[in-house]
C-alpha cells in the first residue's frame, strides 16, 4: 500500500511538472510574439526600425554604443555563423515546405530572415529569445519558492509577469529583454539558494548580455547575508561585481570606437514628459489590440496596490533586496532612460514578481507569513 501511494505521488508530481512546462511554454510563446510583433530586432523593414540599433548593425558590430555592448545574443550568432559551412547555408536558406513554399518565407515575418547574408543569424538569435522567454518563467517560478511561496502561486506569478512584459516595453524594446529578466531571476534564485561562487559564471553572462546587471549586484547583499556573515556576503557581492565590471569592460574596449557614448542622458526629456500628462495617455498596440501604453495611472495604481497589499509579506531580506534596487533604479531611470521606457526599471522585476506571489497565497488563503518566515529559516541554516 505505501509502495502505490508512493507510487501515485511521483506520478502526480510528474503530470504537474509537466503541465507546468506546458503553461509555461504557452505563455513565453505569448509573451515573445507580444514583444515581436511590436519591436521585431528594430530592423530596416519594420515599423519599429532603429538605425543605430538594428539587427544587421548589432550582428556586424557597427551599431552605436551603448547598443553595441549587449552582446551576447549576438556573439553566440556570429559564432555559430562563422563555423556553418556556406554549403549548409544555403541548403538551409532553400529548405521548402511540403507545400512547396520556402520556409525563411513562413518562419519569420522580417527582411533580414530572408536575407542570405543574415538569415541564420537572424534565426539563432530569435530561438534564443524566445528560449531566454522560457527559461525566465521557470527562473521566476524558483525565485519565488526559494522564498516561501506556495508551487501555485508561484507558477502564477511567474506567468503574470511574462504576459506583462510586452506592456513594459513600451515605447522600446529589443533582444537582450527576456535575457535580462531570466537572470534577474535566475540570480535572486541561486542567492537565495545556492552558495554564492555559483553566480560567478551568471554575472558573467548577466553582464555580457547587458551592462546594467552589474547595478543590480548590490541588491544582492542581503540575499546573500541570510546564508553567510557579513564579511563573506560583502566579499561575494565584490567579486559579482568586479566579474561584471571585467565583462563590461572588455566589451567597451571592444568597440570603444563606434559612435554613441557609454551611457544617455535623459533628464531633460523626462521633466518634459512629466510636465505634460496627456503623455499619460498615449496608446500602443500590444498583442495586437490598441490599448494605453504601460505608463499609465491604470498602471501604476495597480503597482501601488500590489506593493501595498504584498510588502509585509515579503522577508525582511528581500524587502531590503527590493530598496536597494529601488535606490539604484529609480534616479538612473530618471537621468539615464527614455521617458515612458518601463522596461527600464528591471532591476524591481523580481520585486514585482514576489509581491504577486505574496498576494497570490493571500487570495488562496495560504499562510503567507509562515511561509516567508520558514523560507527564511531554511536558507539561514
Amino acid at each position: 500500500m505505501k509502495e502505490k501511494m508512493n507510487q501515485a505521488g511521483l506520478a502526480s508530481k510528474l503530470y504537474y511538472r509537466l503541465c507546468c512546462c506546458v503553461l509555461f511554454f504557452v505563455a513565453a510563446a505569448a509573451s515573445f510574439n507580444g514583444y515581436f510583433d511590436k519591436w521585431h530586432f528594430r530592423e530596416a523593414g519594420t515599423s519599429a526600425y532603429m538605425a543605430g540599433a538594428s539587427f544587421d548593425a548589432i550582428v556586424d558590430g557597427t551599431a552605436v554604443r551603448p547598443y553595441i555592448y549587449r552582446q551576447l545574443l549576438p556573439a553566440v550568432a556570429n559564432w555559430i555563423d562563422a563555423r556553418v559551412a556556406e554549403g549548409a547555408k544555403d541548403r538551409l536558406y532553400e529548405v521548402r515546405l511540403y507545400n512547396g513554399r520556402l520556409f525563411r518565407d513562413d518562419f519569420i515575418d522580417s527582411p533580414l530572415a530572408r536575407s542570405r547574408a543574415c538569415f541564420l543569424r537572424y534565426w539563432v538569435v530569435y530561438t534564443m529569445v524566445f528560449l531566454f522567454a522560457w527559461l525566465a518563467i521557470h527562473a521566476m517560478y524558483l525565485a519565488g519558492r526559494a522564498a516561501g511561496y506556495a508551487s501555485a502561486a508561484s507558477a502564477l506569478a511567474a506567468i503574470a509577469m511574462i504576459l506583462i512584459l510586452p506592456y513594459f516595453m513600451t515605447r522600446g524594446g529589443f533582444y537582450y529583454d527576456f535575457p535580462e529578466l531570466a537572470f534577474l531571476a535566475l540570480a535572486v534564485w541561486m542567492a537565495l539558494k545556492f552558495d554564492w561562487w555559483w553566480l560567478i559564471p551568471v554575472a558573467a553572462l548577466a553582464a555580457w548580455n547587458k551592462e546594467s546587471f552589474l547595478l543590480f549586484v548590490p541588491a544582492l547583499y542581503p540575499l546573500l547575508r541570510m546564508r553567510t556573515g557579513r564579511m563573506q556576503a560583502l566579499a561575494a557581492t565584490g567579486v559579482l561585481g568586479l566579474t561584471c565590471t571585467a565583462v563590461y569592460g572588455m566589451v567597451r574596449l571592444q568597440f570603444q570606437h563606434n559612435a554613441g557614448g557609454m551611457i544617455e542622458i535623459h533628464l531633460l526629456d523626462q521633466i518634459d514628459y512629466m510636465l505634460h500628462p496627456s503623455n499619460l495617455l498615449l496608446r500602443e498596440k500590444t498583442y495586437g489590440l490598441l490599448a494605453l501604453q504601460g505608463f499609465n495611472p491604470m498602471l501604476w495604481a495597480m503597482t501601488g496596490w500590489t506593493l501595498a497589499r504584498g510588502w509585509r509579506f515579503l522577508s525582511p531580506a528581500i524587502q531590503r533586496h527590493a530598496q536597494i534596487a529601488a535606490i539604484i533604479n529609480f534616479p538612473l531611470y530618471l537621468l539615464c532612460c527614455v521617458p515612458g521606457e518601463l522596461r527600464n526599471l528591471s532591476l524591481l522585476y523580481v520585486t514585482l514578481l514576489l509581491l504577486l506571489a505574496a498576494n497570490l497565497m493571500r487570495w488562496m488563503g495560504g499562510p503567507v507569513g509562515v511561509a516567508v518566515e520558514q523560507a527564511g529559516a531554511r536558507s539561514g541554516s
